[in-house]
């Protein structure tokens, strides 16, 4: 098959993106959020460097430079601190579903900010994404307080807010930078972020008491997540239309949900299909929008 390879790539770069999820909350469990946190950029970084040039930073002026640094204050530092903070007060599945409703949440950036056109069929992905997360938070039930638990789903909420700020600041960055640099630098100065916080926070952690599985989590965390699934997502963006780059998107919800079943053991409630189902709907609204108007496009240049 002439694409599989690609294909492939979007897969396994969604997978990793998705697994994200259920691993930010088990990071957590031995490692201070900042300290988690700075790991995760520095170790994506490490992952990026043999795909960038260093030099080409130097390339970044005026607006270009305000935009890779809210892509690294917003995109990078706040989404990890925000996910990482959120995911100490909710299920992994909980976590998943609110994330899944990243795309209609981008959705609505950008129709607030950039003035994208409003149609019923956006209304109709947000209205779903609000439903899903909605099932989730009234159909749960947890040992963990319901004041916790709601902390923790705003905080998730403001993290994909922060990730929707990520790809549609990226967005605007990729019309004159290759996608691969900007992941690689706003890691590095993420870090740069947060290397204040982590010395701040290093005095709570004894090293050698964190065993060899927390170690492997941060690292799949870091150089697996955000390293190796940048690569592999990029590269395979690069050799297909945008609207199968989106279809394939569909498959990091689910990779969050799975996931979290198996690595935080949490049990499976038909609530989580109900809720899951709704968010994943409005996804497949805005990959349908977004296929058509990739089609209209063209047709224009015909």
């Amino acid at each position: 098959m002439k694409y599989l390879k690609t294909y492939l790539m979007l897969l396994f770069g969604m997978l990793l993106f998705g697994s994200a999820t259920p691993l930010s909350k088990l990071v957590t469990k031995d490692f201070p959020v900042f300290i988690a946190g700075g790991f995760r950029v520095l170790l994506a970084f490490i992952v990026l460097l043999p795909f960038v040039t260093l030099s080409n930073i130097k390339k970044y002026k005026g607006r270009d430079i305000w935009l890779l640094a809210g892509i690294s204050l917003v995109g990078v530092v706040g989404f990890t601190v925000l996910m990482l903070y959120g995911m100490k007060y909710i299920s992994g599945v909980t976590g998943s579903v609110i994330m899944s409703a990243t795309p209609a949440l981008t959705a609505v950036f950008s129709i607030v900010f950039f003035k994208d056109d409003f149609s019923w069929k956006k209304g109709a992905a947000i209205s779903l994404a609000i439903a899903g997360v909605l099932v989730m938070q009234f159909g749960e039930h947890q040992n963990t307080q319901k004041g916790n638990e709601l902390l923790g789903i705003l905080l998730v909420v403001a993290a994909i807010c922060c990730e929707a700020g990520y790809t549609l600041m990226g967005k605007a960055l990729t019309k004159n930078f290759p996608p691969e640099d900007i992941a690689a630098f706003s890691a590095l100065i993420g870090f740069i972020g947060f290397l204040p916080f982590m010395i701040w926070q290093i005095k709570e952690i004894s090293f050698h008491t964190i065993s060899f599985k927390s170690w492997f989590y941060l690292a799949i965390y870091g150089a697996g997540t955000m390293g190796l699934g940048s690569v592999l997502w990029y590269k395979g963006v690069k050799q297909v239309e945008g609207s199968t780059a989106a279809t394939f998107m569909g498959v990091m919800p689910i990779s969050a949900l799975v996931l979290s079943y198996f690595l935080l053991n949490e049990p499976f409630r038909w609530i989580h299909l109900a809720g899951f189902a709704l968010v994943f709907s409005g996804v497949i609204i805005i990959i349908t929008i977004h296929r058509k108007m990739k089609m209209n496009v063209g047709n224009d240049r015909q």
